[in-house]
């Protein structure tokens, strides 16, 4: 035993936790003597060389690195499997969300008459708001697409957008009067005229004949843009609703025309011809 320590061997033992003790203690040793010569210049002996690592030791680095790898390459297999459930997140949840968007919140129409002219031509393609009238008010100068209230598409020159729907620009809320004393007279709102020329056709009048109608409770006032071409609220008084649309068949309000290519645009309410009109009276 002695003679080995002489040569700069540790003996090792059978046990493996005396192996680790006695490398531990031997290691303390080094560094101690280390630190002596440093702190106090005393004369350099030879230093006992780095014990060798227990074997067991070195084989449990080995067993933990291989687990480690192992472990990686199993978590690396799971993430390449493309499961059912993988693909209901990256396919089912998109086309559900579009179904959602295309039920409840937009509508599409192809406009087939000449009622809207110059704003919308047939084969235009328009894309509507459906959480109007649901959620947010109709405005004035609203272009609304509704449902056909009393056979109004056999005065219509052509078929509905959409079947069974037409399309034309709100002019009159509840409460509202609207008149117009006939060709070359401008139309008005509660006794205001407004300026129609940002949307009607040009060189059409706002109303060939004369007409006063006033807006009942729950019902709209609507016109098309090229009032020539247009059998809208004016050519109906004589109807079960006098020519007023329901409220609750507005289905939408256009946003924009997205075909052809180059007809695509925003549908402008104009908002801004209706800005001096006050408030009707009380809808009846």
């Amino acid at each position: 035993m002695q003679d080995d320590q002489d040569n700069g061997e540790f003996p090792v033992s059978d046990n493996p936790e005396s192996n680790q003790t006695s490398y531990d203690d031997e290691a303390d040793a080094r560094d101690s003597r280390t630190f002596q010569v440093a702190d106090h210049g005393i004369a350099l002996s030879p230093v006992p060389p780095a014990p060798a690592r227990p074997a067991h030791a070195a084989s449990s680095a080995g067993a933990g690195a291989a687990a480690g790898a192992n472990a990686a390459a199993a978590s690396s297999s799971d993430d390449d499997h493309f499961t059912l459930r993988d693909f209901f997140l990256w396919c089912g949840v998109p086309v559900l969300i579009v179904l959602l968007i295309r039920i409840f919140a937009v509508g599409f129409y192809e406009i087939p008459s000449r009622s809207m002219m110059d704003t919308m031509v047939p084969g235009d393609r328009v894309v509507t708001s459906k959480l109007t009238p649901k959620i947010f008010d109709l405005q004035r100068g609203d272009v609304v697409v509704f449902k056909d209230p009393n056979n109004w598409l056999n005065e219509e020159q052509s078929s509905a957008p959409g079947g069974g729907y037409l399309i034309k620009r709100l002019i009159g809320l509840p409460g509202d009067v609207v008149e117009c004393k006939g060709a070359g007279q401008p139309v008005t709102i509660n006794g205001v005229a407004i300026n129609e020329t940002s949307y009607i056709r040009p060189g059409v009048d706002p109303s060939a004949f004369p007409f006063s109608v006033t807006v009942t409770e729950g019902r709209v006032f609507v016109m098309g843009d090229n009032r020539a071409n247009s059998a809208d609220s004016r050519y109906h008084q004589n109807d079960s609703s006098h020519g007023l649309v329901p409220i609750s068949d507005v289905v939408g309000v256009g946003l924009a025309k997205y075909w052809p290519l180059n007809r695509i645009g925003g549908l402008d309410a104009h908002h801004e011809v209706f800005t001096d009109v006050p408030e009707g009276g009380s809808a009846v």
